[in-house]
This record gives structure tokens, C-alpha cells and sequence, in this order.
């Protein structure tokens, strides 16, 4: 058994999964994944096997459990201070914290009303009201981290750090359904997806067989 096993669900929409995936996957952190197929009959029982909440992600360290996604990252930025998972200076670090904790408890309207779907072809989807601000709210984090501490890199904070791996997932529904994007959106969403992980994921999801989630979802 591998040092890192980390359980993930369907690599088409499972936005959790991606984030400490793609965090593992860029930095060079060596891991196996174990896959979980959500939305069957037997989910629910193969998760209680394995996660403590019954959802994916989670992580197994040489026995460790850690689950939720932010205590993920957070256990790999105290494992590999190399890594830089948050930035050094502190002010730029309280801002990545910031920010990520903001993503991982908020913007419920853009979430369910783009839901994350790699199946589905490209085309703007209006979002209502609190849609609109909450979008217009993660554009404009990503604006402020960018400006302040973005100059060493196409990233939230130059280097890829946890906040990139939180966001990756709106990424993928930034380009979606949000159409034609503001230069600075489409720059950073661009610099995501171009990742070699980001282009890894994608392309195990386009293998997964399942019909689940349809392309009209």
C-alpha cells in the first residue's frame, strides 16, 4: 500500500475530489487514488467503508484518516513546508486562508446552479440574482489575490498553493457556463486548466463510462 491513498468519487463531478487531487497531483506529492462510484445503489455502503462522513474526499496516511478538504491540505502543508501549499508572507498567507475558507462554506447559488460537469458542452448559463453576486464576488477575490500577491505567477498567489486546489473546481464551471469572461477571469482560468494535473483529470474523466452526469445536466 502506497504512503498516500486518497479516496475520490467520479472524476466527471466530483468537485470535492478534484481539490485535494489536483493539490497532490501538481505538487509532485507521490499518492494512489481509490475510486468510490458516486450515485449507485451501493454508494452509500462502499463510502461508510472508507469515510467517516460518507463523503469523498479522504485521505488514508499510513492508517491516518483525514477527511474534509481544507484539513487535507492543511495536513499536506504541515507534511511538505517545501511545497508552499500557503504562501510565506503572512499577510499573503491570511488572504489564501481567507479566501479558501470562503469557497469551501460559500457561494452556494454558483455551485448548484453550475453544477460541476465535465460532459457538458460549453455555453453561458445566466445565473439569477444571488447567482450574479456571488460570482461577481469570486471574481473579484481572485482579482485582489492576483493584484496583491500574483505577480510571481499566473496563480492566486504566483505559485499554485491550497487556494488554487479550492478553487479548481470553479474553475472548471468559470469556463463552463460563464461565456465570454473578463481578460483577467479567462487569464487565470486559463493558467488552471493548462495545468498538466488540471489536463490529467480531464482526461480520466472523459474515459469514465457511467452515463451519470448526462451532458444536459
Amino acid at each position: 500500500m502506497a504512503e498516500f491513498l486518497l479516496y475520490i468519487g467520479n472524476k466527471c463531478f466530483s468537485s470535492w475530489s478534484l481539490r485535494p487531487w489536483v493539490a497532490m497531483k501538481h505538487l509532485e506529492i507521490p499518492f494512489e487514488e481509490s475510486f468510490v462510484r458516486l450515485r449507485t445503489p451501493e454508494t452509500f455502503a462502499n463510502l461508510a467503508k472508507v469515510s467517516p462522513t460518507g463523503q469523498v474526499p479522504v485521505l488514508n496516511h499510513n492508517g491516518r484518516i483525514v477527511w474534509e478538504t481544507l484539513a487535507i491540505l492543511e495536513y499536506l502543508a504541515d507534511l511538505f513546508p517545501e511545497k508552499k501549499l500557503w504562501p510565506d508572507d503572512i499577510g499573503a498567507r491570511a488572504l489564501a486562508r481567507a479566501a479558501a475558507t470562503e469557497m469551501h462554506s460559500g457561494f452556494r447559488e454558483v455551485r448548484y446552479r453550475w453544477p460541476m460537469n465535465l460532459r457538458r458542452p460549453k455555453g453561458h448559463k445566466p445565473l439569477d440574482t444571488e447567482g450574479e453576486v456571488q460570482r461577481a464576488r469570486i471574481e473579484a477575490l481572485w482579482r485582489e489575490c492576483r493584484e496583491k500577491y500574483g505577480k510571481g505567477g499566473p496563480f492566486l498567489f504566483g505559485h499554485f498553493t491550497a487556494a488554487d486546489a479550492m478553487y479548481a473546481p470553479v474553475v472548471t464551471r468559470f469556463d463552463t457556463y460563464g461565456g465570454e469572461l473578463a481578460p483577467v477571469t479567462r487569464a487565470y482560468v486559463d493558467a488552471v486548466l493548462a495545468t498538466p494535473a488540471m489536463r490529467h483529470w480531464y482526461a480520466e474523466a472523459a474515459k469514465e463510462p457511467w452515463p451519470e452526469p448526462g451532458p444536459d445536466e
